[in-house]
């Protein structure tokens, strides 16, 4: 089985050709929008998306009504956290761009574990690798 982690201090992120091209191979229309952070990446047009709730009236609603929203919101975007690590099409685009794949603090590989193991990604500081899972108690 193959699984993308990142190889460097800092944390996993695709970039954004990294993130285009998987939403092309996966079938997902994107619709694009730069912020002072980056690119957001909508699946969904803006004049359908959830009216976006900021300040003061986020912390009004009760609890539940702010779970629901918060999934609404995700659910109208990509969000490259959000894809499996084993996902073959995230593999693909991994080995194709190389390091053009790397968000801007990530240095993205591809590591092979064998079929059949129970696997979890371990990080610190963002640099990360493959472990088996097994039991923890603490």
């Amino acid at each position: 089985m193959k699984i993308v982690i990142n190889k460097c201090y800092g944390g996993f992120g695709l970039s954004d050709e990294a993130m285009k091209r998987y939403a092309e191979l996966k079938g997902i229309t994107l619709y694009p929008e730069k912020n002072v952070f980056g690119y957001i990446f909508y699946t969904v047009p803006a004049h359908k998306r959830v009216a976006r709730i900021e300040g003061e009236q986020f912390y009004e609603l009760s609890m539940e009504e702010r779970i629901a929203y918060n999934k609404q919101c995700a659910s109208e975007s990509l969000y490259d956290r959000d894809i499996p690590r084993d996902d073959p099409t995230l593999v693909q685009v991994v080995k194709e761009l190389g390091k053009k794949a790397s968000g801007r603090f990530a240095s993205l590989a591809v590591v092979n574990v064998p079929d059949g193991v129970s696997w979890e990604i371990d990080e610190y500081d963002g640099l990360e690798h493959v472990a088996e899972t097994h039991r923890t108690w603490r």
